[in-house]
Parts: C-alpha cells; sequence; structure tokens
C-alpha cells in the first residue's frame, strides 16, 4: 500500500506542478500536453500501480470494497395526469456552497480581441461548449469547466452552454467563476421522458443525458458549431484545437474505435431483422463515445438529426412494449447516436477521448490509460472520481482529477 500511496503521490504531484507552473506563465495555449515521452512514463507508472493494486485485492483484508459509482437522482412525483413534479430539494450528495472560486484567467498576448459586444453569443471569435449541469454531477461538471480554462490559451474567447434541469445550479458556475461568459438553458425532461427506456444502469436513463440530442433546438441559430462535453471528464490541451477540427461533411466529429466489437451495442432481434439492420447498410459503422464531440448545428438543422434519433427511441420503445416484438439495444443514449450517424463521423485524434477510466458500467473498475498521448481524459462508466477520492478508496488515475475539484477548502 506505502509504493501504491508513493506512486500515486508522484503522479498527482507531477500534473499539480504543470497545472501551477502553466497559470504562473499565463501563456497556456500548450496545456498539460503530455508528449510521447510523458505518455510513456504514465503508462508504466499506472501499470505498476496496477500491479500493485492487484495484490492488495489477494489480500484477503481488502476484499470487502464495495462497488464505485455514481448514480443520478431523479427528484420527481409523478401526479394522476402524469406530469412530474420536482419533490426535492438539493441532494445530500454536495453542498452547492462548498465551490471554491477559480483562479483568475485572461487570455495570451495573441488571442483574438473579442467584438465591441464581447458579451454576445453570437460573436464569432467565440469558442463554444455544451455540459450539463444536474445535482449529482455538478462537482464534475465545475471540475471539467476548471480544466478547460486552466489549459485554453484564450478562455476568454470560450462560451459555455449549461444544461439544466433544475433552477439554481448556474449561481455556483457564476460565483466559482466570476467574468466566465455563459448562459444557462433550462432542458424539460418532459420532452424526452416518455421515450426513455430501462437501461443497464440507472444513471444511463436520466432526461439529461439526451439533452445532447437537443443542441440545435436549444442554443441559438447564431451558434454554429459546439463542442459538447459530458461532466466526468479534464480537459488537459487546449480546447481551440478540438474546436478548429475539420468536419469535411459530417454533421458530427468524434474519435472512432472500428476495433470495437460493434455488434454488442444491439440486440439478437435488432441484427436478425433485416429491416432494422438495414440502416446501416452502404457505411462502415464504427462505435464512438458520445461524451466528446464536436458539432455542426447547421447540418445538424438541414438534415432534421434530432428527429432522426427520436424515430430510433420509438422504435425501441414500442419494442419493449407489453406484447412487442422486442428491444433493439439495452444502452441509454449513445445506440440512437449510433444507429443516426455510425459511419458517418468524421474522425478526431484519439487523444481528445481517452475514455473508460471510471470502469465498467457495473463495478466500476479501475483502468489504464490507452496508449498514446492525451488531451482528454473521460471518466466514463459507473466509477466517478471525486466518489473513489471521497470514499478513500481511488484508482491511480483519478488523482489525475483531483487538481481540477473546487469543492471544498482549497488544500495547495
Amino acid at each position: 500500500m506505502a509504493a501504491i500511496r508513493r506512486s500515486v503521490a508522484l503522479l498527482a504531484n507531477l500534473l499539480h506542478f504543470k497545472i501551477r507552473s502553466c497559470r504562473r506563465r499565463k501563456a497556456c495555449g500548450r496545456g498539460l500536453h503530455l508528449g510521447a515521452g510523458t505518455m510513456l512514463w504514465l503508462v508504466r507508472l499506472s501499470g505498476l500501480c496496477s500491479a500493485a493494486m492487484l495484490m492488495v485485492v489477494l489480500s484477503p483484508s481488502f476484499q470487502s470494497f464495495p462497488p464505485a459509482e455514481a448514480i443520478r437522482s431523479s427528484h420527481y412525483l409523478r401526479t394522476p395526469g402524469g406530469r412530474y413534479h420536482r419533490v426535492a430539494a438539493l441532494s445530500d450528495f454536495t453542498d452547492v456552497s462548498g465551490f471554491r472560486r477559480a483562479p483568475s484567467f485572461r487570455n495570451a498576448g495573441d488571442c483574438e480581441v473579442p467584438s465591441a459586444n464581447g458579451t454576445s453569443v453570437c460573436d464569432p471569435s467565440l469558442v463554444h461548449i455544451a455540459i450539463t449541469l444536474d445535482e449529482e454531477y455538478l462537482r464534475g461538471s465545475i471540475a471539467a469547466v476548471h480544466s478547460v480554462l486552466t489549459h485554453a490559451r484564450c478562455p476568454e474567447s470560450v462560451f459555455f452552454h449549461f444544461l439544466v434541469s433544475q433552477p439554481g445550479l448556474e449561481t455556483v458556475v457564476r460565483s466559482a467563476f466570476p467574468g466566465l461568459r455563459f448562459k444557462a438553458y433550462f432542458f424539460d425532461p418532459d420532452r424526452v421522458r416518455g421515450l426513455i427506456s430501462t437501461s443497464v444502469r440507472q444513471a444511463l436513463e436520466q432526461p439529461l443525458n439526451y439533452a445532447r440530442n437537443y443542441l440545435a433546438d436549444i442554443l441559438e441559430r447564431c451558434v454554429r458549431r459546439v463542442i459538447y462535453l459530458d461532466s466526468d471528464l479534464v480537459v488537459v490541451d487546449d480546447i481551440a484545437k478540438l474546436w478548429r477540427t475539420g468536419l469535411g461533411s459530417r454533421a458530427v466529429g468524434a474519435p472512432e474505435y472500428c476495433h470495437a466489437n460493434f455488434t454488442k451495442y444491439f440486440t439478437p432481434r435488432f441484427w436478425s431483422d433485416q429491416r432494422l439492420a438495414a440502416a446501416f447498410a452502404g457505411r462502415r459503422p464504427c462505435y464512438f463515445n458520445t461524451g466528446v464531440m464536436v458539432l455542426d448545428l447547421v447540418r445538424w438543422r438541414r438534415s432534421g438529426y434530432t428527429r432522426q434519433i427520436e424515430q430510433w427511441m420509438e422504435v425501441q420503445k414500442g419494442g419493449e412494449a407489453p406484447g412487442g416484438p422486442g428491444r433493439i439495444y439495452e444502452l441509454g443514449s449513445l445506440p440512437p447516436f449510433l444507429l443516426v450517424f455510425a459511419g458517418h463521423v468524421a474522425p478526431i485524434e484519439h487523444r481528445w477521448n481517452q475514455h473508460g477510466l471510471g470502469g465498467d458500467n457495473i463495478k466500476g473498475s479501475c483502468r489504464d490509460l490507452h496508449a498514446g498521448p492525451v488531451s482528454l481524459l473521460h471518466w466514463s462508466g459507473s466509477g466517478k472520481p471525486w466518489v473513489r477520492l471521497d470514499s478513500n478508496r481511488p484508482c491511480p488515475l483519478d488523482h489525475l482529477w483531483a487538481p481540477y475539484d473546487l469543492y471544498g477548502p482549497d488544500v495547495a
């Protein structure tokens, strides 16, 4: 255990040192750029920690660790009329007043000067990022924003679009990031609730997970492109690099993983029905994670992709209904995206989504980094770093998330 603590402390201290150095220079365009040499070192250290963890697991005195997971809770009461009404205040998971203020951030000298109406969402010089805010993942969302600002060369030119389904959370953002350019949009859970089917994990059934489907409808028409980010990640590079990614004729850009077994994302009933399976005819579908995407909203609106996603959700709901032919997938919001876009995605470098760090959808087991450079770390899966850190049972890589955490007193 002592070796694990020393290795993890060394890893965390290195990251914290680079972040603090970046802030002192006020020129973070290079961000925390993990090059090939640093990446190789991280992978080796991660493997060492994993081996040490295996020795711990084999010890009987440490075999009672419960799965680490964070479930989004839905505090709504369904009335006889079929409507849902909120019946609970902020959950006990986090005290919204417990977030401290982030360090100030300024543009580098060579950044484009914002237009005279610099506060407008329609300013063409802005980088647009959409992210959700809810009670259970609020701590993760704040850390994600903090990471973007820390490594952006032009942080004052980043505009955040927060999707919320409950009032008040935007005040936490305003308190933690004075001067941040952002706008909060209410996403009505009833807009999608009737289309959501049961999933392998309760968190995947929450309506806010589907808000990304409606960005083209929710955001102002002048917003032509947006980066969508999940709440359980941190960015360790200049987000403008991702923003400038070319999409060609595609509406969605994301890292693709064509080596993954694509058939597992759909049920045997889907693949046995030729009419359904024909959805992928003429294209080579590959898995992509919807937690990090660059979206061309102009093309999205023109092609009506929101309605196409909804239609596949309707097929799923009809199939799982009593007497129906059966479900076509088991996961939450991912399969409808795959049905519409897989095989028609503009590929983005894998460095922009080192996903799966939260383990699988059930146990949330520890994972190592994928080989290669890193610009974004993503704790997709059931294990979330803030939960595991608070329980004093973190995975080694959870300490890479900790420097961006603004909840609680400053321990620096």
